[in-house]
């Protein structure tokens, strides 16, 4: 007995609130007398301006854009960040070069692997400005003969290049 006349009153007050709210918004009543904002946004147009807009809204004048001179780097999320990698000479000998290009300021590593992946030597880890990089890496006599990777990862990107030590 007790829950159905709660619903009953829920029921009569949510009418209540949509007749309320009806009435404030199409009469004006919630609205102050001095501020004609509303008023000019729920009038109907007449003449010319009113055949040209069909939404009868008023809006606001815009205010004059602010011009920024600070220089944003805009780029697409599928761009490489890694192009043109090179390593040679293959196979090395004494000194080993790596060349890249940076498409934007990130953090690189370059790490020489072995087959199994284990690192065996970290050559570079640093952060880098935009633009082509060579790197120049004298082995003398750190690694044994064999096959080798050189990982580059810059950022979340990577590339293996395999080399030959004699």
């Amino acid at each position: 007995m007790r829950r159905n006349s709660t619903n009953k009153y829920l029921w009569a007050a949510l009418i209540l609130a949509i007749v309320l709210l009806n009435f404030a918004m199409f009469n004006n009543f919630a609205y102050s007398q001095t501020d004609s904002t509303y008023e000019r946004l729920f009038k109907p147009k007449t003449g010319k301006a009113a055949s040209k807009n069909p939404l009868h809204l008023v809006l606001p004048p815009l205010k004059p854009a602010v011009i920024s001179t600070q220089k944003i780097s805009v780029y697409k999320s599928d761009d490489k960040l890694l192009n043109n990698v090179q390593v040679y000479p293959n196979p090395v000998t004494d000194v080993i070069n790596v060349k890249y290009d940076l498409s934007r300021y990130s953090l690189v590593t370059i790490k020489i692997v072995d087959v199994l992946g284990n690192d065996i030597k970290t050559i570079f880890n640093q952060r880098l400005d935009p633009g082509e990089k060579v790197l120049n890496y004298a082995l003398a006599d750190r690694l044994n003969h064999g096959f080798y990777f050189v990982r580059i990862v810059a950022g979340n990107e990577s590339v293996i290049k395999r080399i030959s030590v004699f």
